[in-house]
This record gives C-alpha cells, sequence and structure tokens, in this order.
C-alpha cells in the first residue's frame, strides 16, 4: 500500500501543465447576460505553484460595476480565488474556486485536450439555495503569454456562455 501511495505522489506532465499557468497575469473581463450589452472590466491574476509544483494558486482581483442597495450602478472590487492540481488518483484536473461575492467553495473536474491545448472543467453551482446549476470552464491555452477562461451556465435546459476572461502575462 505505502508502494502505491508514493507511486500516486509522483509530479507527471500534468502538473507541468498547470505550472506553466503561474505567474503575473493581466485580464479583461467580459461578463454576458441575454439581452443585455456585455459589462467589461479589468483585472489581474497573480498564480503561483505550491506544493512543490503540486498545485497552483490564483489571487484574483478587480473592479467591476455591481448594483448597490439602491438598485444604482457601482463599482465594487473583485476578489477571487483558485486552486487547480491533478488528482493522479481520479485522472482528472480539479479546481476549486472562492470569492468575495459568496460563502461556499466550488470545485469541479476536467480533462485536457493536448490537440487543442484546451482544458474543460464541470461541476455545478448553487445559487440560489437549492437550485443547482450544471456549470462548463474551458480554458484555451493560447501561447505560453496567453489564455481564454470561457465560462458556460445552463439556464432552462440550454447552455450559455456569460462570462470571458482573456489573460495577458505581465512582462
Amino acid at each position: 500500500m505505502m508502494k502505491q501511495m508514493m507511486e500516486l505522489s509522483k509530479l507527471n506532465e500534468n502538473h507541468k501543465l498547470l505550472a506553466d499557468l503561474a505567474g503575473s497575469w493581466s485580464t479583461s473581463v467580459k461578463m454576458m447576460e441575454p439581452g443585455k450589452e456585455p459589462s467589461i472590466s479589468k483585472g489581474n491574476v497573480t498564480s503561483k505553484s505550491i506544493m512543490n509544483g503540486r498545485y497552483v494558486i490564483g489571487d484574483h482581483s478587480g473592479s467591476m460595476k455591481m448594483p448597490g442597495a439602491d438598485g444604482k450602478m457601482k463599482d465594487f472590487t473583485f476578489k477571487g480565488m483558485s486552486i487547480d492540481g491533478y488528482d493522479n488518483v481520479k485522472q482528472k484536473f480539479t479546481s476549486s474556486w472562492m470569492d468575495n461575492l459568496g460563502t461556499g467553495i466550488m470545485t469541479m473536474e476536467g480533462t485536457y485536450d493536448p490537440a487543442t491545448k484546451t482544458f474543460t472543467y464541470t461541476g455545478e453551482m448553487e445559487m440560489p439555495p437549492g437550485m443547482k446549476t450544471p456549470v462548463r470552464a474551458v480554458v484555451k491555452i493560447t501561447d505560453k503569454n496567453h489564455h481564454t477562461f470561457e465560462w458556460y451556465e445552463t439556464r432552462g435546459g440550454q447552455e450559455m456562455k456569460t462570462l470571458e476572461i482573456n489573460y495577458t502575462r505581465q512582462k
């Protein structure tokens, strides 16, 4: 059993794929809702490899417009944190997310397609309580300095893209 545990704890090429995303990034964020103009904002992400390359932790920040208590749009400082890894036991990529818009921690599992350099994660979010929404996240690696994150939600049986983030590595 100990030999198997030691073997399963070894890093592999999947961990290297995630480690390549470490660094400082500028983001351009587009939030979409059917029938409305997209909301555009900017942000930053600092990602670093932790635990000898087993995981990548990301510190996300930005500013966006959100409705205040009076219903009027106001500037809102956004903070989020991600932790991504590759689980050798499940043979899947894993991703967790938390932010200052809620109190839960969302988890997803996914795969990587080397032909398209694309990670695809699936999971579900629960907002409001008791109403679980299937979600899908797609991370497309353009090159070592650029990648795109797309977020899809299933609403009324239809999947729709509600978020797109373009990442550019800071020099």
